[in-house]
């Protein structure tokens, strides 16, 4: 995504797409996605490196090795042919081969560092860059500017008014008066977040006044759709579809939660905009998105993640105010619901957390860095 967004900010600045080569791995998502696209691109050869020292893992990472030697080849081949007047790094398994070819055929480099703390291939090549755009005050690179990090242009400017959120909830199907609570753990989704939230869905039946929306993550999908199935609680998502019709249900009185689960949710800046909060892993788009978004949350970073980034990631937005830390070993339902106990009620912390994550958002992230990219072409 910011790859993309820089691209197109770039042809915004009167660059034409087909100047604007897109590098990748065939293993990726891109190899699906970038043929679609308006600009021309290579997909790389290789995996990444696991983290692990087991038999099989040694093996596997001795040919991704060798895969990493071919990448990097083939892009000092590619640079050479080319001769590109800059190199924009933005992670990836193709960041490393293409930051080395940059350096090698001396191509001016400009690096998207979009977690609180840079990784491991950001913090070798950010030494070499001719400018850092980080995501966050603080992050330990050189040559560093704040640009925030690139993200889709419809989050911008996002109608979260209360009639904004009515409007959103009616296309989501959800009751336009309740507060509604979002839960999101990724395109695979996260166990122990969904573990939670499902909980809580429990503990929950009762409430009347709230709508929880939880997107399970393709993986975990029918394990939590069956459980909540059985139960009797939740209906699927969309399951009625005019404002009118589930306000009505709401005057009626009903006492019992809204529940929805879904597998994964294309919808979500409509997602952003119903949400009075959300519940999610701490990871660096997400977190952008949040602060662009203007959506107060409790973070649970994912444990493990290397260099311990998405708890940085989730301090950053503690630190300014825009959200709660919940740490992924105490992330149950009775600790959701101790944090929600005292947010949920209190209208003036949730519009001062948004308020915050605004502040600390980028919406021109991508204008930003083309501006940057353009002052060091050579």
């Amino acid at each position: 995504m910011p790859s993309l967004q820089i691209a197109r900010a770039l042809v915004a600045r009167g660059h034409p797409a087909f100047d604007i080569e897109l590098f990748g791995s065939r293993r990726g998502q891109e190899a699906a996605l970038w043929p679609t696209l308006e600009f021309p691109f290579t997909l790389l050869p290789g995996r990444g490196i696991r983290r692990s020292i087991r038999l099989d893992a040694l093996r596997d990472n001795a040919g991704a090795v060798l895969g990493l030697l071919w990448a990097t080849a083939a892009a000092v081949v590619s640079f050479l042919a080319h001769r590109p007047r800059v190199a924009v790094v933005v992670g990836g398994y193709a960041s490393f081969p293409a930051g080395v070819a940059a350096l090698l055929t001396r191509v001016p480099m400009v690096l998207v560092n979009t977690d609180a703390v840079p990784g491991a291939v950001n913090a070798v090549l950010g030494r070499f860059a001719a400018a850092n755009a980080v995501a966050f005050p603080g992050t330990d690179l050189p040559r560093a500017v704040v640009t925030g990090t690139p993200v889709r242009p419809e989050l911008g400017g996002l109608d979260r008014s209360p009639s904004g959120r009515q409007q959103a909830r009616t296309l989501l199907g959800l009751p336009g008066q309740r507060q509604t609570l979002a839960a999101f753990g990724g395109s695979l989704g996260a166990r122990r977040i969904n573990a939670a939230v499902a909980d809580l869905a429990e503990r929950w039946s009762d409430r009347g006044d709230l709508s929880l929306y939880h997107v399970t993550g393709r993986r975990d999908y029918a394990q939590f759709a069956d459980r909540v199935a059985g139960e009797g609680a939740p209906r699927e998502a969309g399951g009625l579809d005019e404002l009118d019709e589930l306000d009505e249900l709401d005057e009626l009185g009903l006492d019992e939660l809204d529940y929805q689960v879904v597998p994964f949710e294309d919808r979500m800046p409509d997602l952003y905009r119903a949400a009075d909060l959300f519940v999610c892993r701490a990871g660096a788009m997400t977190v952008a998105e949040l602060l662009v978004c203007g959506v107060p949350s409790i973070l649970v970073p994912l444990p493990g993640a290397p260099r311990d980034h998405q708890t940085r990631n989730a301090e950053a937005l503690v630190e300014a105010g825009a959200a709660i830390l919940v740490p992924d070993a105490e992330c149950s339902a009775e600790r959701l619901e101790t944090e929600l106990a005292t947010l949920l009620p209190d209208a003036d912390r949730l519009a001062a957390m948004g308020a915050a994550a605004r502040r600390l958002g980028h919406p021109d992230a991508a204008a930003t860095v083309a501006e940057l990219v353009d002052a060091h072409a050579r």
